[in-house]
């Protein structure tokens, strides 16, 4: 018999299983991967964003999927206890643009193995490539866990970290939401976050735009009063499906929200492609390079002040002919252009499927979680930790925070019982 079981070797459940054994207590980490730490594996492009250094408020804030449930972890364990425990394990981390963190290595496989040390030492008992099939409960507390063979493990303090449903070749296919479910637990609806966005917009179709790449580009999810309900202003990619970029995934979450709020299945989205700028100073900007070209067409004016495709587009879509020069420019047309330039509207259908998504939407809801030690309000000694719980950010190094914090509280409280 042990006195902890971790279900889910990922990020939180590596925490959880160091954590929890930190007094001697005996843990069992199961694992259904051959390996531990996929996702890990994968986090920052292979580099490993391994946490994010700015202050609470800050990452609160990238955290828009109830961040403000940290500040009950973070009394505990936080952003800058996380840097403590790598580099403290002989793992040098640098700080990058935003707060982001990696190891000096650019090698995720090197902030694994501070765990599978910590692991070793604390003598975890490990079991891979291990189903777990349903958690034991009796009397108001967890009892065990049944594998899919049949076999049960014992243990008072059961700890689910077993991910969301996203990148499900991870090992993340929404078991522990059936685990927690049996458990009595409420489940909030789940839905794809940091995911590319869909269109079935004609340009979008016809593939007119199919990978014009925008840098540093305001790109808003519209409420139906046509008011942004967000707006990131970063780099986005047109593609053959939609839109993409890192200002379209953190725009994602918004666009499903939207739908619900908005009980329809489009809704509108606009790209402001000058953020930097007023309309007064691109119209004057346009103005000049109308006045210093007289002869010029318009499509050539118009390329020397953004990407050829976009220039093209811009004139068909708004029905301006190309060719003319700015004698012949129209001012209704010159309005055109700018309300384009500031303000180009289109229509969004949802998002690609939460399979395809870096994060999951929604989770163990957190009213039946105590912030402070991560154990359940419904069954004695359960607990649970990381992408499992209704709580998702942007990517940054938000989510494994989230994941590392929760991991090391739910281990802790875990281990002092």
């Amino acid at each position: 018999m042990y006195d902890i079981i971790v279900v889910g070797g990922g990020v939180s459940g590596l925490m959880a299983a160091y954590s929890a054994s930190k007094n001697g207590k005996k843990v069992i980490l199961i694992e259904k991967n051959k390996k531990l730490g996929q996702k890990l594996l994968i986090s920052g492009g292979g580099r490993c964003n391994v946490t994010n250094r700015l202050p609470y408020e800050e990452i609160i804030k990238h955290i828009p999927g109830n961040g403000k449930f940290l500040y009950g972890p973070f009394s505990t364990f936080d952003n800058e206890s996380i840097i403590d425990f790598v580099e403290s394990r002989g793992v040098t981390l640098k700080e990058e643009d935003h707060g982001r963190m990696f190891p000096v290595s650019n090698k995720a496989a090197d902030v694994l193995n501070v765990f599978l040390t910590e692991l070793d030492k604390n003598c975890v008992t490990i079991r891979y490539s291990t189903i777990v099939e349903e958690i034991l409960t009796g009397d108001g507390g967890v009892t065990g866990v049944k594998l899919d063979d049949g076999e049960i493990i014992q243990a008072g303090n059961l700890i689910v970290t077993t991910g969301g449903r996203s990148v499900p070749n991870t090992g993340s296919t929404g078991d522990g939401h059936r685990f927690a479910r049996s458990a009595g637990h409420d489940i909030t609806e789940l839905f794809p976050t940091e995911v590319p966005i869909t269109s079935t917009e004609d340009f979008i179709r016809d593939g007119r735009l199919k990978g014009l790449s925008l840098a540093n580009v305001a790109l808003s999810v519209l409420r139906k009063n046509g008011k942004p309900r967000i707006t990131h202003q970063m780099d986005m990619i047109f593609t053959h499906f939609g839109i993409s970029g890192p200002a379209a995934l953190r725009c994602s979450q918004f666009v499903y929200k939207e739908q619900k709020s908005q009980k329809r299945p489009e809704i509108s989205m606009m790209v402001d492609f000058y953020p930097d700028k007023k309309k007064t100073t691109l119209q004057e900007e346009l103005d000049t390079l109308l006045k210093e070209s007289p002869h010029k067409s318009i499509k050539n004016i118009l390329k020397s002040m953004m990407q050829d495709r976009l220039a093209e587009f811009l004139i068909d879509y708004n029905g301006i002919d190309g060719e003319a020069n700015s004698h012949h420019l129209k001012n209704e047309d010159k309005q055109k252009i700018i309300g384009f330039l500031k303000g180009f509207i289109f229509t969004v259908d949802g998002t690609q499927s939460i399979e395809k998504a870096f994060v999951t939407g929604g989770g163990v809801n957190l009213k039946e979680v105590t912030p402070q030690t991560m154990e359940s309000r419904l069954v004695d000694g359960l607990y649970f930790a990381g992408e499992v719980l209704d709580i998702h950010g942007y990517t940054g190094g938000y989510n494994i925070t989230s994941a590392l914090v929760t991991g090391y509280v739910a281990g802790h409280s875990a281990g002092m019982k």
